[in-house]
């Protein structure tokens, strides 16, 4: 268990090195520190600071399953994923206000089941090392190393879904032949805070490869709401190709009229998909 951590440390120095210091970046005391997983939905995540040039290594006290990594890829980096650690590092300092969830399952099957972190850039300090602890295996003699996938219970117990259930309703297909897409078998579902898009997208054949970097959705009413790209693929859309696309987004209520245009913004083009609409919350389930 000793040898990847190892590797992980290694490979942050290795980084380190090699990026060149810039005046704000030198200006940064770096902090090595302790953070707590967070319990349950009710408690707000450890804020983590990470800045452009300066890798944040998460190292925790159980293997993770790395498959269930997430991140906004628009905006964070994940330079290394190991069996008990994680490098990250953002694309360009985040602007004052954003914050960006970087979560990972545990592999063991424990609770909390999830580790995840609200990352933001501050001015004065960065964290360079960030040790993982999870209240539930303190004194444990020896986590448990099997792997595991997340279960239907873990999305109960995290509060993404509760007795209203989750509601899933068809977008229509769409053809954008003047960007040169295809959108076919779309699927809006809305859990308990959160929605999700389920899009299958066609990159014409004598288009360029495409790449989705950011998704938006904009309402007729209120500001743009930014969503994460998902991709069981992390390459371009090749010409001729399709691709599973999903975007989610954390909407803890629908405004009267919820019809959204949903962008997608990659290399050199946008797809745009109109009338986006997400259903209502299922009222099937009693107290």
């Amino acid at each position: 268990m000793i040898q990847p951590i190892r590797l992980a440390l290694a490979l942050v120095l290795a980084w380190g090195a090699a990026t060149p210091a810039v005046a704000a970046q030198a200006e940064r005391a770096k902090r090595d520190r302790a953070v707590s997983v967070a319990n349950g939905p009710a408690d707000s995540l450890p804020v983590v600071r990470v800045a452009h040039g300066t890798p944040t290594l998460f190292l925790f006290p159980a293997p993770i399953n790395r498959k269930t990594l997430t991140f906004d890829e628009s905006r964070i980096r994940v330079l290394d994923a190991g069996e008990r650690s994680v490098i990250v590092q953002p694309v360009a300092d985040l602007a004052e206000g954003e914050r960006y969830e970087v979560g990972v399952f545990f592999a063991d099957g424990g609770v909390p089941a999830r580790a995840a972190f609200s990352l933001v850039t501050d001015a004065a300090e960065v964290d360079i090392q960030i040790n993982v602890q999870r209240p539930e295996l303190a004194g444990a003699a020896c986590p448990v190393d099997e792997p595991r996938a997340p279960q239907p219970e873990d999305f109960v117990l995290l509060g993404l879904v509760d007795k209203e259930g989750v509601s899933a309703t068809p977008i229509k297909g769409y053809d954008d032949a003047e960007r040169g897409f295809h959108v076919q078998s779309a699927i809006a579902y809305r859990g308990k805070g959160w929605v999700l898009i389920d899009a299958r997208v066609t990159n014409f054949a004598g288009q360029s490869p495409w790449l989705p970097r950011e998704a938006m959705l904009t309402g007729r009413v209120g500001l743009p709401l930014r969503a994460r790209i998902v991709m069981a693929d992390k390459t371009a859309i090749q010409p001729g190709e399709h691709r599973r696309v999903l975007m989610v987004a954390d909407l803890p209520q629908l405004p009267a009229s919820p019809v959204f245009t949903l962008e997608l913004v990659g290399d050199g083009r946008t797809l745009k998909i109109p009338n986006v609409r997400f259903p209502k919350a299922a009222f099937g389930a009693t107290p």
